[in-house]
């Protein structure tokens, strides 16, 4: 039987004996294994592993990165996200290294390992609530963001999340084109705080429930635009930020973001993409809670993205959320850019 070591080492991208920084899915395969190496590093913590047989470091040197900073909960001391920082030997020729990040910040999603399940569990909760931003573990995220940001320059890092921590990221990321900086992002199986519609089979049912939730928030945001709610000018102001989402359709903790975007197109179609224009800047949820006066941005919407659907068959849920899927070189993916346009700007 092979051990654990050798069964972590084999199970990444081997196919990439040497990584095109200009490739997208060279890039998407390292980010991916760079998440991973979190989840491992937490694994390797929880197990009280010595150095010398760590299983983590695997999943980063193999593509000449080193550990820069571990991100640690202070809640219940798991590690949640790593800094890596890009150390290619110069004895290595790879014509694309200009292409390559200097820094990489990856964010774990949630474990269900013993030391590290209530805490991740807690945060899901605060996700699902929008109150994200209130924990201290997105407090520390976000410290680390920023200050890589203003030592290095954003045009060098990456940020990348699966699951919860795509939510993390991806609200770092949020924060950070607010203020004009923006940092290219790769999401994995980022979660969309809304019921499954997608996984509805009848098409006409599925299109009538978007029509009418649209109608439904537009309806809301437009009752309560003096009581709080998202305001079009911050959602305009990200729309230059296009990061990058990687979704399955057979997992319903993100295969709605396929039809967030596919029904903004539907409905200008259709003659009413008035409407979406201000639906897709709310949500339910996040106007009854900016109702009763408490500051509320859904972490989950977003104006622009580059959407990379997996359309592999996935025999269960755990393979369709599961970080390994994305760097395996015989995907059958879907690409496709949606950019908040000039017109939802001024219509919106």
């Amino acid at each position: 039987m092979a051990s654990e070591r050798s069964v972590f080492q084999i199970s990444g991208p081997t196919h990439l004996t040497q990584v095109d920084w200009g490739c997208a899915h060279h890039r998407r395969s390292v980010a991916a294994s760079l998440v991973q190496g979190v989840y491992v590093l937490e694994n390797d913590r929880q197990q009280n592993r010595p150095e010398h047989e760590a299983l983590a470091p695997a999943w980063w040197e193999f593509f000449h990165f080193q550990l820069f900073r571990k991100l640690v909960d202070d809640a219940d001391l798991s590690i949640f996200g790593a800094v890596y920082e890009f150390k290619h030997p110069s004895s290595v020729q790879n014509p694309s290294i200009s292409s390559a990040p200097r820094y990489v910040l990856a964010f774990r999603g949630t474990m269900t390992r013993p030391d590290s399940f209530a805490r991740d569990l807690e945060l899901d909760i605060h996700f699902i609530q929008h109150g994200l931003h209130t924990t201290s573990r997105f407090e520390i995220a976000m410290q680390a963001v920023r200050n890589l940001a203003s030592a290095t320059g954003s045009s060098k890092i990456w940020l990348a999340g699966h699951s919860l921590g795509s939510a993390l990221a991806t609200l770092a990321g949020k924060n950070m084109a607010k203020a004009g900086i923006l940092i290219e992002s790769f999401f994995f199986n980022p979660p969309f705080v809304s019921a499954p519609i997608e996984k509805i089979n009848d098409k006409k049912l599925k299109q009538g429930l978007r029509i009418a939730g649209s109608f439904i928030t537009a309806g809301l945001a437009l009752a309560m635009k003096d009581r709080g709610g998202r305001s079009a000018e911050t959602f305009t102001a990200l729309s230059v930020w296009v990061p990058k989402l990687f979704v399955n359709p057979s997992d319903y903790i993100c295969s709605e973001y396929v039809g967030y975007f596919q029904h903004r197109e539907k409905m200008e179609k259709m003659g009413i993409g008035h409407v979406e224009r201000i639906a897709t800047q709310h949500s339910i949820g996040g106007l009854i809670l900016g109702a009763f006066g408490k500051e509320c941005d859904p972490i989950h919407l977003l104006p622009s993205a580059d959407l990379t659907v997996n359309l592999s068959p996935s025999p269960d849920l755990r393979t369709a959320h599961g970080i390994h899927q994305w760097w395996r070189p015989d995907l059958n993916l879907r690409r496709t850019h949606h950019l908040y346009r000039e017109q939802d700007r001024l219509l919106g």
